[in-house]
């Protein structure tokens, strides 16, 4: 069985304009120093402080791609040797002494419980919400 693609048309004389008026507010690419690495963690930050956890926000796939840039120039400057997101989030409560309910502020408790027992999975907006509570970068939060 032969799959066919159907032939896409992209406009591209708009997806340039839009494209420079949008790359030269954000600056987004992939990131190459420490002062973009530094620029693009403070847009994750702004971007999530708007669309928070909700994965039906309109910035929540920018919020997304911008995670996943942060995320590739971690894992290359400041490698962490690979641990299961619940289990780096429960090492963080233990260590500071929370309880579940410390975190209410950041995850309903329902959730924060299902993603402690391994049912759920951290969303790469609530690894933002976790990082940003934690000061740890987000990335510990996204699995690989």
């Amino acid at each position: 069985m032969t799959m066919q693609i159907a032939h896409l048309h992209f406009d591209i004389p708009a997806i340039q304009a839009s494209w420079q008026t949008f790359e030269a507010m954000t600056h987004l690419r992939p990131i190459h120093s420490e002062a973009e690495y530094d620029r693009m963690v403070a847009l994750m930050d702004s971007v999530l402080d708007i669309a928070g956890d909700d994965e039906d926000h309109p910035l929540s796939s920018l919020l997304d791609l911008i995670s996943d840039l942060v995320a590739v120039y971690e894992e290359e400057h400041y490698p962490i040797p690979k641990a299961d997101p619940r289990e780096v989030l429960r090492f963080l409560m233990d260590a500071r002494g929370m309880k579940q309910e410390d975190l209410a502020a950041v995850v309903p408790q329902g959730n924060l419980s299902a993603i402690l027992a391994g049912k759920r999975k951290i969303s790469a907006a609530l690894a933002g919400k976790l990082g940003k509570f934690f000061n740890v970068s987000p990335a510990l939060f996204i699995p690989v």
